[in-house]
């Protein structure tokens, strides 16, 4: 069974850091784009990063660039998103997903407060 579990969010002030990790598992890894999105209550899921696991090329939204970097340990199956820097705009719930069919998680949730 195909499975990406999110976690390492959290409460923190507008200036705080945040490492959320992801989980993957039931599939091979280095195969597929891996990414992290989020969506905050009443907007549209917005794509933030995500990782080639073939080749480890990585792209990032351009509200983050700068702030969050993407990463993965290929030996864990692990994705992880550090992110510094953090504003209340980055509040919301964060996914990890297999974009090339949708498949994502449980996301964590992110709270920054002004």
């Amino acid at each position: 069974e195909v499975q990406l579990q999110a976690s390492g969010g959290g409460s923190v002030q507008a200036g705080g850091s945040l490492r959320l990790s992801c989980v993957a598992s039931g599939f091979n890894f280095e195969q597929y784009i891996i990414g992290w999105f989020r969506q905050a209550p009443g907007k549209e899921r917005e794509g933030v990063s995500c990782m080639d696991g073939y080749d480890g090329r990585t792209v990032y939204a351009d509200s983050v660039k700068g702030r969050f970097t993407i990463s993965s340990d290929y030996a864990k199956k692990m994705v992880y998103l550090e992110m510094i820097d953090l504003k209340p705009e980055d509040t919301a719930v964060y996914y990890c997903s297999r974009p090339a069919d949708d498949v994502k998680g449980q996301g964590t949730q992110v709270t920054v407060s002004s």
